[in-house]
């Protein structure tokens, strides 16, 4: 017998009759899908990616006598507010990947609307960072890390607003199948890898200068 009849005895009952698999689920959600384990593995990469960043900003520090060089550090009004606006933006994100665990499309619409416009605004405030760094990228060492930090994560911001806006037109139309719900419940794990790798960032670059 060789390997494929034996994997085809598998799905024949004794009486002879092939097994109706028709009911099984096409989809399935957190750990037993494969772009969780995809979304997982991507976010350990990154994570990497912006720790030795932050390092790259302390070791930077150490071999210098003044820091920031010869600017005075970020102002805060900006990149405070942003950072409310994520933290705030956590409530409709964990609704959202909720509805779309419980296949709730109504609900699904809804919250991704209110993610949408969280990440909009978000968008338009680190515009306003940006102008009130107090440094340009190619100023010294300080301005570039600096600049490589915010670049970044600005980077998976609007990868991830890009992405959600998507979901969004899908939601309503009628596309919006099994992996799609999976699609927007990775989508949201992902918003949460967004927010929470912002925090150190925050600290680091206008917290450290001004206590350093």
């Amino acid at each position: 017998m060789t390997v494929l009849d034996s994997h085809r005895d598998d799905w024949v009952r004794q009486d002879g009759a092939a097994l109706d698999v028709a009911e099984l689920p096409s989809f399935a959600f957190s750990h037993r899908a494969l772009t969780w384990w995809a979304t997982a593995g991507m976010m350990v990469i990154e994570g990497v990616v912006f720790a030795l960043a932050i390092m790259t900003y302390f070791y930077l520090r150490s071999h210098s006598m003044t820091w920031p060089m010869s600017r005075p550090p970020p102002e805060l009004r900006w990149g405070t507010l942003n950072t409310l606006i994520l933290l705030a933006s956590l409530v409709p994100n964990q609704w959202v990947k909720g509805a779309a665990e419980k296949l709730d499309l109504p609900k699904i619409r809804i919250g991704l609307i209110l993610c949408l416009g969280f990440g909009i605004a978000f968008v338009a405030v680190r515009g306003y960072e940006f102008t009130t760094l107090n440094c340009r990228w190619d100023d010294n060492a300080y301005g570039s890390i600096v600049w490589v930090l915010m670049g970044l994560h600005t980077l998976h911001l609007v990868t991830d607003v890009v992405d959600t806006a998507v979901l969004s037109v899908l939601a309503f139309t009628k596309r919006t199948d099994g992996k799609r719900f999976v699609d927007i419940s990775e989508n949201a794990l992902y918003w949460y890898f967004v927010v929470l790798t912002w925090l150190p960032i925050y600290a680091v670059i206008y917290w450290a200068p001004r206590s350093l």
